[in-house]
């Protein structure tokens, strides 16, 4: 089989998608001014809490109004605004080139990451690379300069699908290297062990990380349109069986049902922001809606 060709991602979509707004959900550690609140606090922008004077405290920022109540001196305390450092973890395992659309999942997938990428750093903020399949392929460390989008959107270009998937193992490998709290974006098939794959999320969480995942389907996984006698094919292992869909049809629909139902609600007890897109819609309109109903 020939080599694959170079990818061309529409960078006019990108563009567009790239104009909105991605804010975090939670306090992110930073070091810069941004759009996004710090879990360290100075005396800036927004009121946070009280603490108690100390001598060498800007008296200033005193609250009269607590000390004519208790007749105790409180200061008030503020919480910075920074940016943020952001990981769009791309998974390009052997599944990723499935897809009954014009474009694999793989190629949706890696518009999102160039779209997400472009989007934080336009607005002021780092943006990071990580391409995974049952092992990280390529680590692209969060950097906030224009320059650095050429390095993402070359290595997105390029990606080609790779081996088998080891998701939850590669989310426990790539949490022990991002020390900084940080956005995490993790853009899958999440075809993987379900309990497996969430403890792997949870992972990022309990390192304090805010995490969104993007669940990339195909609406023949979904619908299983299949009508007549056909030859399935493992997306990763290349095992074929030769199935009537009539016979199986709703016991699949029924299981794959029960598959999101667990991934979403496993997302949800964890605090972990899961959003299905499916390859039928244009990614930048499917991206575009989801950033709409996250800034709500």
């Amino acid at each position: 089989m020939p080599p694959r060709k170079e990818r061309q991602i529409d960078r006019r979509a990108i563009g567009r998608v790239s104009r909105l707004q991605l804010r975090a959900r939670q306090a992110v550690e930073g070091y810069y001014s941004g759009i996004h609140k710090s879990p360290y606090h100075g005396f800036n922008v927004e009121f946070a809490e009280y603490r108690e004077y100390a001598p060498g405290d800007d008296p200033r920022y005193v609250d009269w109004r607590v000390l004519a109540r208790t007749d105790r001196f409180f200061i008030k305390q503020f919480e910075a605004e920074t940016n943020l450092s952001c990981y769009v973890l791309l998974d390009a395992s052997g599944s990723m080139e499935f897809t009954s659309e014009p474009e694999t999942r793989l190629d949706y997938g890696a518009a999102l990451a160039a779209s997400l990428s472009l989007l934080m750093l336009r607005q002021g903020d780092q943006a990071g690379l990580v391409v995974f399949d049952h092992s990280v392929r390529q680590f692209i460390p969060p950097r906030g300069n224009a320059r650095h989008f050429g390095a993402i959107i070359g290595a997105l270009e390029q990606v080609q699908a790779g081996s088998d998937t080891n998701i939850g193992a590669v989310l426990h490998e790539i949490a022990e290297r991002v020390r900084r709290r940080s956005l995490v974006i993790v853009i899958s098939d999440l075809l993987d062990d379900v309990d497996t794959l969430l403890n792997g999320l949870q992972h990022f969480r309990h390192r304090r990380h805010e995490v969104i995942v993007l669940h990339l389907l195909d609406d023949a996984e979904i619908e299983f349109p299949f009508d007549r006698v056909t030859l399935f094919e493992g997306m990763e292992r290349g095992e074929q069986v030769v199935v009537d869909p009539r016979v199986v049809a709703e016991s699949y629909r029924t299981r794959f049902r029960t598959y999101l139902e667990r991934l979403r609600r496993g997302c949800t007890e964890k605090n972990i922001d899961y959003q299905r897109l499916q390859l039928s819609e244009p990614f930048d309109r499917a991206l575009t809606a989801y950033l709409g109903r996250r800034a709500k």
